[in-house]
């Protein structure tokens, strides 16, 4: 009985242990798929909810490929509205090195780089660079970007596997290296880096598009999403093409001439303080911006400092005569051209020694030191240089262009005993050229200064003028805008303005200026000499110079404002009259014509040769016209007596030809070059002299309502029609046409020579009879 009970119990034990034991394990079961789930629950929730962007993200990447749409860039006008900068399609060329085999890499990259690399300078395009693209693992590789039709054409023969070709927007500049430092240039990934380019890249640029595309798992497309680009905002410039052309054809003369290291011309209208002109030598093509330097690139109107020398003695008469302290027909003691300042000697030029009294006038004329002098001291140094400052030196202009600077002018503060007098001279101050222009166009308006402006158009986008915008510029302004700019305020007097203005006629008509008259209008102006500082020696250069005039045309109601600034002239003289104020002369001249401002003075004949035979004008006789303008230009040309073109034969007609010149509507303007541009699908008919001849024939340009036709053949010319044209038309034309020409009269054109049609060499002059 005692054996079963404890044999009973240990069995009850072991029941109880086998159970919790089971109990335990079950436990443990159920932990561990409690955990498991609990995990699984984590990490989804670590996936679809804490990292879920991620993996959309890297989904998409695998399974899109978004290109950026680029936008197309703003177009910069003219004041007529035609292109200075554009912007065109043009293939680039890309590879997916996905679906090329790692063996064939090096040679594609071979092949490609044998056509596309075409320029030395451009390793982007060279063997090594190409396949370093493809190998670097991306799914996506440039191989060149905004390559000729040729080199495009070339590649899509070969038809590789995985390369392929994409529109892209490339900066083009019809013009060439036309007012190439205003405009700036566009750099592979259009961004402005130059210019108007620059200084305006957000609004030109505008906003990237999107295209969104579907692949497949063999990087089939399967569709696409595009958002379009926003295209850039237009700007309307202040420049009228053609004035910019003609300053320079100018300026290019002056430079060969002079061999100074660069020049400048800026053309102002006085009235509204638009810039009408900026040119800038030596200049760069902005099609071609790889190849230019930062010398290059400079815009020295804007950024150059230097002192003006005499030039700057308009600033001190005017301030004279506006404070009432001298007047023109004043008398002042020249003192013999020599003058003693706080223990500085101050002298007239060496042309200039000896001079005594004389009138303010005759002063100014003669460009003497002490009278200059003597005026500044009578204006006193604070109210003089009060004056200095009205007149917009020292101060920046505001013009819509990068890198400008406000030049160096002191305060009185800093001022030594002799500082009135040598700034007087234009000495101790530093000015840039367009405030040089400003400065005489203040003078030429009647006393009010306006910002110079280059912009028509508000950059902001609301179409609202800045300034006053012209009318066309064949009617020129004769008031000031009303209201005023911002920033325009009155400097002088009306009264204290026409007396410089009459001054100044003085200077070009029997003092330093002299080479800058006009023909057929009046002009006026100031030279300026100054010796450069020699950087090596921080002194004043005996061989360095800037030679410079700043002028005004006509006088008596000034339309224009000039001014040349040559810097380093190494010619046969380096002083103002003699190197810039021909070029006001050649400039103002054409400028004017081409406005068609009325003459204020006589038109002078052009001088003939002795050899060349007097040649009198019939009033109402046109056959006698023609043959007395035959005769002109047999001589002006120094032709043979049995030369054809001094008796050209009549112009013949080709039966289907039309009697006018027709050029397309969608003819693009390519204006004052030799190369027109003509729609190919309907291409201009012109009077020639056979139909070999019009199966040549490249019509030029419509400018202005008048077809100007240009025709090459090897070296010679096609002379155009400019019987009926106004003398500016005339002067126009025939300088697109790239021909030299002689005006005899004033007025419409009533006969030429040779006659249109007619083939003349390079270089000939055409003669024009103009008579109202």
């Amino acid at each position: 009985m005692q054996s079963v009970q404890p044999r009973a119990a240990r069995m009850r034990g072991a029941t109880t242990r086998t159970t919790l034991m089971k109990q335990r394990r079950f436990w443990l079961v159920c932990s561990f798929f409690a955990f498991w789930a609990l995990a699984i629950t984590v990490r989804l929730f670590w996936l679809q909810i804490v990292h879920h962007s991620e993996y959309i993200e890297r989904a998409q990447k695998q399974q899109q490929r978004t290109f950026e749409v680029a936008p197309r860039r703003g177009i910069l006008y003219d004041r007529n509205m035609r292109e200075l900068a554009m912007t065109v399609q043009v293939d680039s060329i890309y590879a997916v090195p996905n679906e090329i085999d790692d063996k064939d890499k090096a040679t594609l990259a071979r092949t490609l780089a044998g056509i596309t690399h075409v320029d030395p300078a451009d390793a982007q395009t060279s063997e090594k660079e190409i396949e370093k693209r493809l190998d670097n693992g991306h799914g996506f590789a440039w191989i060149a970007r905004r390559v000729t039709p040729e080199v495009a054409a070339r590649v899509r023969a070969l038809n590789l596997d995985g390369v392929y070709f994409q529109k892209e927007f490339q900066r083009f500049y019809p013009n060439g290296d036309i007012a190439a430092q205003a405009l700036g240039y566009v750099g592979i990934d259009d961004n402005g880096l130059g210019g108007l380019e620059q200084k305006f890249d957000s609004r030109l640029h505008g906003a990237s598009g999107h295209m969104l595309t579907a692949i497949d798992a063999r990087r089939h497309v399967l569709g696409s999403i595009e958002r379009e680009p926003e295209p850039g905002q237009n700007l309307e410039l202040t420049i009228d093409e053609n004035v910019q052309y003609m300053a320079e054809t100018a300026l290019d003369h002056a430079m060969e001439k002079t061999h100074a290291d660069n020049g400048t011309i800026v053309v102002q209208d006085v009235h509204t303080g638009q810039i009408l002109a900026l040119a800038i030598r030596p200049t760069f093509n902005p099609n071609d911006f790889r190849h230019t330097t930062s010398k290059l690139l400079k815009d020295h109107a804007v950024s150059d400092v230097y002192e003006p020398g005499s030039v700057f003695k308009l600033v001190t008469y005017a301030s004279a005569l506006d404070a009432n302290v001298a007047k023109p027909d004043d008398m002042v003691d020249c003192q013999g051209g020599q003058i003693t300042l706080a223990g500085r000697v101050i002298h007239d030029d060496k042309s200039d020694r000896g001079l005594g009294v004389v009138t303010v006038a005759t002063a100014l004329a003669r460009s003497s030191d002490v009278a200059a002098v003597k005026m500044a001291l009578k204006v006193g140094q604070d109210r003089f240089y009060q004056y200095i400052r009205d007149f917009g030196f020292g101060a920046r202009t505001g013009m819509e262009l990068p890198g400008e600077t406000r030049g160096l002018l002191r305060p009185t503060s800093k001022w030594n005993g002799s500082s009135i007098g040598s700034i007087a001279i234009g000495q101790e101050v530093g000015v840039t050229p367009l405030q040089l222009v400003s400065m005489v166009s203040t003078i030429a308006n009647g006393g009010t200064y306006l910002p110079p402006r280059i912009l028509l158009n508000n950059p902001a986008g609301s179409g609202t003028p800045l300034v006053q915008k012209s009318v066309p510029l064949q009617v020129v302004n004769e008031e000031l805008p009303n209201p005023l700019p911002s920033g325009a305020h009155r400097v002088i007097s009306e009264m204290a303005a026409a007396q410089m203005r009459k001054m100044m006629e003085g200077v070009v008509l029997y003092g330093t200026g002299k080479p800058a008259q006009l023909n057929g209008y009046s002009s006026g102006g100031k030279t300026g000499t100054a010796q450069k500082i020699d950087p090596a020696t921080h002194l004043y250069s005996k061989t360095m110079h800037i030679a410079s005039f700043a002028g005004i045309a006509p006088v008596n109601n000034p339309a224009i404002a000039v001014a040349i600034v040559m810097d380093n002239p190494k010619g046969a003289s380096y002083y103002g009259t003699a190197v810039s104020a021909p070029v006001f002369a050649d400039v103002a001249q054409q400028v004017l014509e081409y406005l068609g401002v009325p003459h204020d003075i006589d038109v002078k004949q052009p001088r003939i040769p002795a050899k060349q035979e007097k040649v009198d004008f019939a009033e109402d006789d046109s056959d006698a016209d023609q043959d007395q303008v035959n005769t002109l230009f047999a001589a002006v040309n120094d032709l043979p007596a049995d030369d054809p073109l001094r008796n050209p034969p009549p112009v013949v007609q080709a039966a289907d030809a039309p009697a006018k010149s027709v050029i397309s509507s969608s003819a693009k303007p390519n204006a004052l070059t030799s190369e027109p541009v003509a729609s190919s699908d309907q291409p201009a008919a012109m009077p020639t002299p056979s139909q070999a001849d019009a199966k040549s024939a490249s019509p030029s340009v419509q400018q202005n309502g008048h077809a100007i036709v240009t025709i090459s053949d090897g070296k010679k010319l096609i002379v155009p029609t400019l019987v009926g044209l106004p003398m500016r038309k005339v002067i126009e034309t025939a300088s697109a046409a790239g021909l030299n020409i002689e005006i005899v009269g004033s007025g419409t054109a009533r006969a030429q020579a040779p006659a249109p049609g007619t083939k003349v060499p390079n270089g000939t002059k055409i003669v024009v009879h103009c008579s109202y």
